[in-house]
């Protein structure tokens, strides 16, 4: 069935049909389904141009249709006079009782088909939409998935690097490409105070700052290091911290003096942690976020990826 042939015809059966009288019937169908007076007050009385005599309500019902379709804006119109159908029961303001009740069944079978289609087609508009995210979110994780083999690729291909200074300088960009790639804002490498700082980098994660600085040298990093990242913090903000990354790790006693430090704004990370994060085994997000919280309550500088693993599968 050509719902919309049918919907046509049970809407010129309702004007036709349900009120007796032509204006009344306008009042009580056409007007409330937002038929404007403009429209259908110059069809009312209309007359046939060959007899003279007055066109019926079923000879004016296409007229009205037609010129409500060519009107932008009234594409509702058919609808609201099947429904106004379908809730009929005035029936004593029809000429014909018999067919007025005839109208008003019809009206329901169509309005009942119309929304079922509806309800099948949003159902499809709606699993069209699910399938569109899922795709576009494989396509996202996929193209994510390839962004972080090339960077675990390109650490690997540092590790072998024999040239301390190259290698330090491609850690910073490394590490800067992995906080863009998780969307988090970084500010690569910058000098302030005239010249006199040179600061590797930094990034922001909900309203506070953190200086980074990176180091890849066989001699594992010592306080002295660090020292110069809290004289950095020292001079910044109040809403500054710092991530010191030392791919060899530190001396045993570096966490025990940073402990010791009144002001806790320093937490490390290494190159076994950074490798977890560009082999996908841990979010990197969520695990800045886990290092932090450790700093913060429980004075911890260094909260290793194998101690956050073991604590996600608790």
């Amino acid at each position: 069935m050509e719902i919309n042939i049918e919907e046509r015809r049970v809407a010129i059966e309702a004007i036709a049909t349900l009120v007796n009288i032509k204006r009344m019937m306008a009042e009580l169908i056409l007007e409330p389904a937002g038929v404007s007076p403009e429209i259908y007050s110059p069809l009312l009385y209309k007359r046939d141009n060959h007899t003279g005599r007055q066109l019926s309500k079923r000879e004016i019902a296409p007229l009205v249709l037609e010129a409500v379709e060519k009107r932008a804006g009234c594409n509702n119109i058919i609808r609201a006079i099947i429904e106004i159908a379908a809730n009929w029961s005035s029936f004593h303001l029809a000429q014909d009782e018999f067919k007025a009740r005839a109208t008003v069944q019809k009206a329901r079978e169509v309005l009942n088909v119309i929304e079922i289609m509806e309800a099948r087609e949003a159902r499809e508009r709606e699993n069209a939409r699910k399938q569109e995210i899922a795709r576009m979110e494989q396509e996202r994780t996929s193209l994510f998935r390839k962004d972080l083999d090339i960077l675990l690729m390109m650490f690997d291909e540092l590790a072998q690097s024999s040239d301390p200074q190259r290698r330090g300088l491609l850690l910073e960009d490394l590490l800067n490409r992995t906080f863009d790639l998780y969307e988090i804002p970084v500010v690569r490498s910058f000098t302030r105070n005239d010249g006199a700082e040179q600061i590797d980098g930094a990034f922001k994660i909900e309203g506070w700052h953190y200086l980074v600085e990176c180091r890849w040298r066989k001699k594992l990093a010592d306080i002295r290091q660090l020292d110069g990242l809290k004289g950095q913090i020292d001079r910044s903000g109040k809403q500054t911290m710092g991530l010191f990354l030392s791919i060899e790790g530190w001396s045993r006693n570096v966490p025990t003096l940073l402990k010791q430090n009144p002001n806790k704004f320093i937490f490390l990370m290494d190159g076994y942690d950074l490798r977890n994060v560009l082999c996908g085994y841990v979010d990197f997000r969520d695990f800045l976020f886990a290092k932090i919280t450790k700093l913060n309550l429980e004075a911890e500088p260094f909260f290793g990826v194998a101690d956050y693993l073991k604590e996600q599968k608790g």
